[in-house]
């Protein structure tokens, strides 16, 4: 059916049209736009739905370019810690839940982050083992690069003394007993996490259910999101997306990345890049080459400022990463890499400059600690910057400590990224970071924590209200070679936009932006979801 959506102020970002009020959409793309009363003269009939939007801003469908949609699943299952500001609170929490358990069943969660902690560090393996002596318990730290576990869930996973770890994981020692603190970085994780019980497929699928919806309400359009190591493997995290998307026409666009150990299921599956279809496709194979700077792992040429000699920690070392890239090179399949060092970034290119570029562009994760000459090699057609801005409200100031005043200057860089030509899109590694793009916008424009008073950390890095929204938009459709369909509002396109209840591009101050409602999220025509 075709439909009008007139009396808007549509910031296109198409510059051959750059500002309209109206645009006509058909079959799930748009077919012209401009003046309301030119659109309604030309195609208004009395078959076409017209839908009044009383002057309310729309840009083009807001995109996540890095997300983790099974995580926040989880959260709609398991125990939520994201926000929580003391140890204690966090123990009372996973007390209260023990009692709603059977003995012996596992306590599972995420979110803790101890540098909100107004009493102490993380709860040592003792203190777990007291609020939950006969459940197992693993709880993921906020960055997923750590969890904490007590005695029952290292009994239960067998664990001892001499188990092997593996590559790139570390299992926290007691330096004066040698006996584990409960803290897991990394791989080591999976020592435990091999030996939780699997969701049931109708439990993930109700979960995913309410995500997508929840999604849809921070006005998400697409989302680019890497799942199998949570949901299942491959052929079921498919399952459960086709499912949602084509089976019950859900809405969110969504492109997912391939963890790297699944490459033979795609290969079996003869699933490949740009499988599937405009709402649901197969992307990159994602790899880890080092980890965060919240436990100083994330791996960096020169030793962390806070603590000389660490220079964190690769996932893999460099045979096995060429090896990982050649096995997806075979399949033509672009890689999606975590580089939060800038170690971790040189490493990861030496290793792409070894391999032609494939049909779709190679996408360099978080990227958060660069160099001049690697900003360079990051300035290739196949290649994408994927950032994530909000990542600067949580870790400043305290990852000033971490880098130094000199490094610090070219970290979170996103400015001299994008002035270089380097392709940038923007994400927000939810549950990381809260799954609302407005926020990482306002992360970019401000480079600071909503409410605070001051210029902004590196405010030279700071971007335009343009260049943001740019991120979460047009630029959001270049790491799926989407550029051509999507992206921007264009005739041909498809229908993506979003709604919102001032105009951000007017805003004499930028945290207008936190008190910003999304009052419509449009996908292919098609309201998904409507604030009132």
């Amino acid at each position: 059916m075709r439909k009008i959506y007139k009396n808007g102020n549509f910031y296109t970002f198409n510059t051959r049209l750059s500002n309209v009020q109206a645009v006509v959409v058909e079959n799930g793309r748009f077919i012209d736009m401009g003046q309301t009363e030119d659109m309604l003269l030309t195609w208004g009939r009395s078959s076409v739905e017209v839908i009044d939007l009383e002057g309310k801003t729309v840009t083009p469908g807001l995109v996540d370019s890095h997300l983790h949609l099974s995580i926040i699943a989880d959260s709609f299952i398991n125990l939520d810690l994201t926000g929580v500001t003391s140890k204690q609170d966090m123990l009372e929490r996973i007390q209260a839940r023990t009692k709603e358990l059977e003995p012996g069943q596992w306590l599972l969660g995420s979110g803790w982050d101890e540098n909100l902690f107004t009493d102490g560090t993380i709860p040592t393996i003792s203190e777990l083992n007291f609020v939950s002596p006969g459940n197992p318990l693993l709880l993921s730290r906020i960055c997923l690069h750590a969890a904490v576990v007590n005695s029952k869930a290292l009994e239960v996973s067998g664990y001892h003394a001499d188990i092997t770890v593996p590559e790139g994981g570390v299992v926290v020692l007691d330096e004066a007993t040698k006996q584990p603190t409960g803290l897991l970085l990394e791989s080591a994780m999976t020592i435990v996490k091999k030996h939780i019980p699997a969701h049931s497929y109708e439990t993930w699928k109700n979960a995913m259910r309410k995500t997508i919806h929840f999604a849809m309400e921070k006005g998400l359009t697409s989302a680019h999101s890497n799942d199998p190591l949570y949901l299942g493997g491959l052929a079921q995290t498919w399952s459960i997306y086709d499912e949602l998307l084509n089976g019950e026409k859900l809405g969110l666009r969504s492109n997912l990345l391939i963890n790297h150990e699944f490459i033979n299921d795609l290969r079996e599956a003869g699933m490949y890049a740009g499988y599937g279809n405009d709402t649901l496709q197969i992307g990159a194979v994602k790899i880890f080459a080092d980890g965060a700077f919240g436990r100083r792992t994330a791996l960096l040429s020169q030793p962390y400022s806070d603590d000389p000699g660490n220079y964190g920690e690769a996932m893999y070392d460099q045979e096995t990463l060429f090896d990982i890239v050649r096995r997806s090179r075979e399949l033509d399949m672009p890689i999606a890499v975590h580089t939060i060092g800038d170690q971790a970034l040189e490493n990861v290119l030496d290793v792409l400059d070894q391999f032609p570029a494939a049909a779709y562009r190679d996408r360099l994760i978080h990227t958060q600690v660069l160099r001049e000459d690697l900003i360079h090699r990051l300035k290739k057609p196949s290649r994408i910057a994927d950032i994530q801005p909000r990542f600067l409200a949580s870790d400043f100031p305290w990852v000033q400590e971490r880098l130094g005043e000199d490094r610090i200057k070219l970290s979170y860089a996103w400015k001299s990224l994008m002035d270089a030509g380097v392709i940038c899109a923007g994400g927000s590694d939810s549950p990381v970071e809260p799954v609302d793009p407005l926020l990482g916008i306002h992360a970019a424009v401000t480079r600071k924590k909503p409410g605070q008073d001051l210029d902004g950390y590196c405010p030279e890095q700071k971007l335009s209200m343009t260049e943001a929204f740019r991120l979460f938009t047009e630029l959001g459709a270049y790491p799926t070679n989407e550029e051509h369909i999507k992206g921007t509002i264009s005739r041909g396109k498809l229908a993506d936009m979003t709604v919102y209840s001032a105009n951000p591009f007017e805003m004499k101050d930028a945290d207008e932006l936190l008190n910003t409602n999304i009052e419509m999220t449009i996908i292919g025509g098609e309201i998904k979801y409507r604030k009132y």
